[in-house]
């Protein structure tokens, strides 16, 4: 029989990986039910829940492929629990349907995805960082997500809390947008007392049966009250198009109505969900921006550039999406030049194009996942676009 342990919070300053920093802050938020196909690289995330899961209540299922996987977590959540499902590459992309999903139901789901090189099987042990646009736009239609991506362990054990708090509070598809070298970085994570952490609650109804419609929004958000199953309440969820009682509804107009909803429940806050830090920006002439481990490595590239006499900034995205165009135009407005650091071949790069919209250079520094990008390309780059 497994030992059960007397709290689920394994507090103090420990060292572990960035994937077992997010099981661990999955258990902190809350979450006690995980379906998944392991999947290199994002497989230590479910053996560390498997091994503390049976401890403290919680359950992993390993599903017989990752369609499977992102379904049955969401089951789960409409059954009361807070849910997540772990995957990367090819996986993600096996899940797309069931994020659209998620996204139309209005299902409190966690991605937490680990990326690795592609296309397709690509380099199963090699860091990318090339799923940003297929986070975004990869299911079909409009619809909003939010897209974390933590540059350490610590952040990973953070965001992963922060984005089944945003889940919570928004109702739609979050992302937790690891990389290989970061789920696999060993480092400090310092777990905090439960009293010290905030752990958004799920908003269910306090209507009584016969009084509450799954999909109206009582409070003036965009955001519905929550329900479970088994509490009485007649709901009805479908990837239809649906009125405010569940119930598929074909008219032009209703759904446009939701549609412009579950964009805008996300969008209308996208200046307080759009996460950075900035250093160095306020003379800067160049401004490096990058995320992930990538982030790091422009760090000490732009430290060096900063001793060799180079005004260089650095913004290092927290947040991916919602994208806030308009912060990155106020905080690139008395550069000459950005550069934008990434393992991909321009997918970021082409937000902050936009973002700039033609007023001074955009550079891009990339590869198509493998090798981590080395400093002095960041370097080399901060000293052609100085010139």
């Amino acid at each position: 029989m497994t030992k059960r342990e007397a709290h689920p919070l394994r507090t103090g300053l420990h060292f572990m990986n960035g994937n077992e920093a997010c099981a661990e802050g999955a258990i902190a938020a809350g979450c006690r039910f995980v379906a998944g196909y392991p999947i290199t690289p994002s497989t230590e995330v479910v053996e560390h829940l498997a091994r503390r899961f049976p401890r403290i209540g919680g359950m992993f299922i390993q599903m017989e492929d990752e369609i499977a996987s992102s379904i049955c977590f969401q089951g789960a959540v409409w059954a009361g629990h807070k849910a997540m499902t772990v995957t990367s590459g090819p996986g993600l992309s096996l899940m797309m349907e069931h994020i659209g999903f998620a996204a139309m139901t209005e299902t409190p789901s966690v991605f937490i995805n680990v990326q690795r090189a592609g296309p397709s099987t690509g380099l199963p042990t090699a860091a990318a960082q090339g799923d940003i646009m297929q986070v975004r736009w990869g299911s079909h239609g409009d619809y909003a997500i939010i897209a974390l991506c933590p540059s350490s362990p610590q952040e990973c054990f953070d965001l992963t809390i922060e984005a089944f708090n945003l889940a919570e509070r928004y109702r739609c598809p979050v992302f937790l947008m690891m990389d290989e070298t970061v789920g696999h970085m060993m480092g400090k994570v310092r777990i905090p007392d439960a009293a010290d952490l905030t752990v958004e609650p799920r908003r269910n109804t306090t209507r009584a049966p016969g009084n509450y419609q799954p999909y109206a929004t009582y409070d003036g958000s965009d955001v519905p009250e929550m329900t479970r199953a088994g509490d009485g309440h007649a709901i009805h969820v479908t990837g239809l198009t649906h009125n405010e009682k569940g119930y598929p509804d074909m008219s032009f107009a209703v759904h446009d109505a939701l549609v412009r909803r579950l964009q805008r429940k996300v969008h209308a806050h996208t200046s307080e969900l759009f996460r950075l830090e900035a250093d160095g920006l306020d003379d800067a002439d160049v401004v490096v921006v990058a995320f992930g481990i990538t982030a790091g490595i422009a760090a000490y590239a732009v430290t060096q550039a900063r001793a060799l006499g180079r005004r260089v900034g650095l913004l290092r995205l927290i947040t991916l999406w919602p994208f806030d165009e308009a912060r990155i135009r106020t905080l690139t407005a008395n550069a000459r030049a950005v550069i934008v650091a990434e393992m991909n071949l321009g997918q970021v790069c082409l937000q902050v194009s936009r973002a700039v919209q033609g007023r001074i250079p955009v550079h891009h520094v990339g590869n198509p996942g493998g090798p981590v990008i080395e400093p002095e390309e960041i370097l080399a780059a901060i000293e052609g676009a100085a010139i």
